[in-house]
């Protein structure tokens, strides 16, 4: 039987000190997909050694990829032609960042099956943007019970339209568009943090993109990368609102380094609404000069509900992986706080798990949902919900709550936070590790 890791809080603790943001989940697996399109040598530097990026690296060496560690530094090369025969379909299933192995694939294979993709339980995920987009570029992909089909005749520039502004399917696109000769056009592309660095990096193997940050990127494909790089994963907004929403719940002063502020400008004012106290300073890049970075200073506040819903918008609105950290922040917050999770149909629901600690919540369906504050929040055993931002809305509420809580099986929390525990300990947090 396998080991389950839980996490045990003894809460109500006010945290101290200082933490820094740490590198992103999201753009970490993105380069890795991306190290694909190079025929030479990618180093990433600040590479979070969390669980997605242990599949991904469990699924490259299986594939005849050479990945080494060292520290936080990951040197990827690749073979002549990866072996698709051989993949860890196991490692394959456990991340939905698979599907961000297509893009590059098809460079290397008229056609090639890969295992579905699988990450966190949020209900129907369609990859219809992915299969729309790649179309477009000549590639046809057939969906079979546990495998995605890729096949093509000929590669070709395409200009693309996004009937939906996901990260992940305009990442695809660029993979597509960076190696085919001539010029392609994403229209209504994702701006977020991730498919910015994914620019920043193609730029870097000397692929041409004119409207980084915008919704309409041009792409200049060249028929062969061949390029010894490296490259540094910038800071996570969502790890930067994780201790954010820490603060508020556990009423504490804390400093918070190098926060992705573009990112994050649409959740701070929305606090500093329900009137969160904050300090800004020390403008500076991240140290791959795009990503701009402030440090946060948090003190103690009193917060009302914020007037209007709370709702996830493509950058540069609220992003989606830190709506839920309103629910946990609503607890806290006298009056009501109404949150609309338009993307996902089951990730509303897991925040009713709240109501476990003692929170008090309201599911009109499956989108939509209420918190009435304030809140005492009590301890509980509650075991982690498979998907990672609503299981970190439920450590982060532990931390606020009086007594010892126990979070069971908390995989979904490694999937995307590295030391987590250490981190929080530095801080102050009474919390610790065990194993069924």
């Amino acid at each position: 039987m396998q080991e389950r890791l839980n996490f045990i809080i003894d809460g109500r603790r006010k945290l101290t000190g200082t933490v820094e943001t740490a590198c992103s989940k999201n753009g970490a697996v993105a380069m890795i997909a991306a190290s694909l399109l190079n025929r030479g040598i990618t180093t990433l530097t600040h590479v979070p050694k969390i669980e997605e990026v242990h599949r991904l690296i469990e699924v490259l060496r299986s594939i005849d990829v050479s990945v080494t560690w060292d520290n936080s530094t990951l040197t990827i090369t690749p073979p002549t032609k990866p072996n698709l025969d051989a993949i860890d379909r196991t490692a394959a299933m456990k991340t939905r960042s698979i599907l961000m192995f297509i893009g590059p694939l098809i460079h290397y294979f008229d056609s090639f099956n890969i295992p579905q993709s699988g990450g966190c339980t949020l209900g129907a995920r369609s990859v219809r943007p992915h299969l729309t987009a790649l179309e477009k570029f000549g590639v046809t992909i057939k969906t079979a019970p546990d495998t995605y089909q890729v096949s093509h005749k000929s590669l070709h520039p395409a200009e693309v339209i996004l009937y939906e502004s996901s990260d992940t399917a305009t990442i695809n696109a660029l993979f597509a568009a960076a190696k085919i000769p001539g010029e392609s056009v994403i229209k209504y592309a994702s701006a977020n943090y991730q498919v910015q660095e994914v620019c920043g990096f193609l730029r870097e193997l000397g692929v041409s993109i004119e409207g980084i940050g915008t919704t309409t990127l041009t792409i200049h494909g060249l028929a062969d990368i061949h390029k010894n790089v490296s490259y540094t994963i910038a800071e996570d907004p969502t790890d930067a609102m994780f201790f954010i929403a820490a603060a508020i719940v556990t009423k504490s002063s804390i400093t918070i380094t190098s926060i992705p502020i573009e990112f994050l400008e649409v959740e701070l004012l929305i606090l500093e609404q329900m009137g969160l106290t904050f300090l800004l300073e020390n403008k500076h890049l991240s140290a791959n000069g795009i990503t701009k970075l402030v440090d946060i200073h948090l003190k103690p506040s009193e917060l009302t509900a914020f007037p209007e819903k709370i709702h996830a918008r493509p950058y540069p609105g609220l992003n989606i992986d830190n709506l839920p950290f309103f629910a946990i922040i609503g607890t806290v917050a006298k009056g009501t706080t109404f949150i609309h999770d338009w993307v996902y149909e089951k990730r509303a629901i897991y925040y009713t798990e709240l109501d476990r600690l003692g929170a008090k919540t309201f599911l009109h369906d499956p989108h939509r949902i209420s918190i009435e504050g304030l809140t005492h929040l009590k301890a509980a055993e509650v075991i982690c919900p498979p998907a990672l931002r609503p299981a970190t809305i439920i450590l982060v509420g532990m931390l606020g709550a009086e007594g010892r809580s126990v979070l069971r099986n908390v995989y979904s929390i490694n999937r995307g936070y590295e030391n987590i525990i250490a981190r929080l300990q530095s801080l102050g947090a009474a919390i610790e590790s065990g194993i069924d």
